[in-house]
């Protein structure tokens, strides 16, 4: 008689999917996409990483993320690492005690923004660059503060299933098509700097992730609408073009990420994030001749 699955252990990472399956090593149960063949059985990922037992031998695999990236140690590092940059560049926002020399070297950078300068602009006059270089900044303490706090929410999970370079691939794409749309339609003196556009993106992900898991979406939906909310009243002075074209940007690399069939998953993943590459340079090219 088939055990009942409610009867079942959940897995050790993943408590909310019951399995039958322990790793050869530490007992612990474990699901599908955490166990690892190995000789003998199957083993997680923790006991392949550290090399316990048999999680070197011959017919041992290295263990994989939902999308084929390689199981790190810390799997929220790359999260934290942007987190880092994003505070360390508003503190140079903030460096006017340092000196206009000092200030002024990172503007040219476009590391660092003043009022009255739009990234708009400086991109209409060449400086492409800070079509990146914009979501690491932030426009004030309130700004920083609730982006970086959506993106360790948002961007951890992500993280952990995509591995670290489809994750960094994904964000800062789809920052970069965040950036491209209010290039497009915003106009060309209205500053427009955040992560946002590239934390959308994360959100589109997150939702293509959840759907690909079965796990109920109305969580993510309503905090997206929430968001979306804030983005269209005119009384917060966002850059919707922003927030809009990292969502499309992320929902796009995000499905091609996780639904990428297992032969060809490399050329479908990053073939992905070429494709929304290739629509940001032939969006900023367009509208470039256009103001200029």
């Amino acid at each position: 008689m088939d055990q009942n699955p409610d009867d079942l252990p959940g897995c050790y990472r993943h408590p909310d999917r019951p399995t039958g399956i322990r790793c050869a090593r530490c007992e612990r149960p474990i699901c599908p996409e955490c166990m690892v063949s190995a000789s003998v059985g199957f083993q997680c990922p923790e006991c392949v990483r550290t090399g316990s037992g048999t999680g070197h031998r011959a017919g041992a695999t290295q263990p994989r993320t939902l999308a084929g990236g390689t199981v790190a140690a810390d799997p929220h590092l790359v999260t934290k690492a942007l987190i880092a940059i994003c505070l360390v560049v508003f503190v140079v926002q903030l460096s006017g005690q340092f000196g206009d020399r000092f200030t002024d070297r990172f503007q040219m950078l476009g590391l660092a923004w003043v009022p009255g300068f739009s990234t708009l602009q400086g991109v209409a006059e060449g400086q492409w660059y800070r079509l990146l270089t914009a979501m690491f900044l932030h426009g004030g303490y309130v700004h920083i503060a609730f982006n970086m706090l959506s993106l360790w929410f948002v961007g951890g999970p992500l993280e952990e299933a995509l591995g670290r370079a489809r994750y960094l691939a994904l964000y800062v794409v789809s920052g970069l098509a965040g950036s491209a749309l209010s290039y497009l339609l915003a106009a060309q003196n209205q500053p427009s700097l955040g992560a946002s556009g590239a934390i959308f993106g994360l959100f589109g992900a997150l939702a293509v992730l959840m759907r690909r898991r079965n796990y109920d979406l109305r969580p993510v939906i309503a905090l997206l609408v929430i968001n979306l909310i804030f983005t269209f009243n005119p009384a917060f002075n966002i850059a919707w073009q922003a927030h809009i074209g990292g969502l499309v940007g992320g929902l796009a690399v995000g499905f091609g990420m996780i639904h990428a069939p297992r032969e060809r998953r490399a050329l479908v993943q990053y073939g992905s994030c070429a494709l929304v590459l290739l629509a940001v340079a032939v969006t900023v090219v367009a509208r470039t001749a256009q103001l200029t």
